[in-house]
């Protein structure tokens, strides 16, 4: 059981899994930093300086009831953002290590047909015949 775990944990598409996942969280804060202070207040900048960028409220002007579009906006670039990088720094590298892989295993082997199984069990009742290639019936029949 333990020699099963060891071989589970020291496949590197574990260990590679496990660093993408540390390296994710870590460049999912700073994306979600560029986009908040970066990318946000720029979108907020185009409705012009007093206001709080792209939204409207809801009922009074209190901030509960506002309905921000620039947040939103920012969250969906921030989402974009670190799905690319997902994509493009694990995804397709570890699609091609699986390739790689794929490309090093041992060739299939070759099936036998059906026809080539039939004719070995021919041959096999031949010889267990003594080869004269005489059949079931045809020794009934003598």
């Amino acid at each position: 059981m333990l020699k099963g775990f060891r071989e589970f944990i020291t496949r590197g598409n574990v260990v590679d899994l496990a660093v993408a996942v540390v390296i994710g969280a870590a460049f999912t804060a700073v994306v979600t930093s560029f986009t908040n202070n970066i990318i946000h207040p720029m979108i907020n900048a185009i409705t012009g300086s007093g206001t709080n960028g792209i939204g409207f409220y809801v009922g009074a002007h209190v901030p509960k009831n506002r309905v921000d579009i620039s947040a939103f906006i920012t969250a969906v670039i921030n989402f974009v953002l670190v799905a690319a990088v997902v994509y493009f720094f694990v995804v397709v590298p570890m699609n091609a290590a699986a390739a790689r892989r794929a490309r090093k295993g041992p060739p299939p082997a070759e099936e036998e047909s059906e026809l080539d199984v039939l004719r070995a069990i021919r041959e096999e009742l031949r010889t267990g015949r003594g080869g004269n290639g005489e059949s079931a019936s045809d020794e009934a029949v003598s």
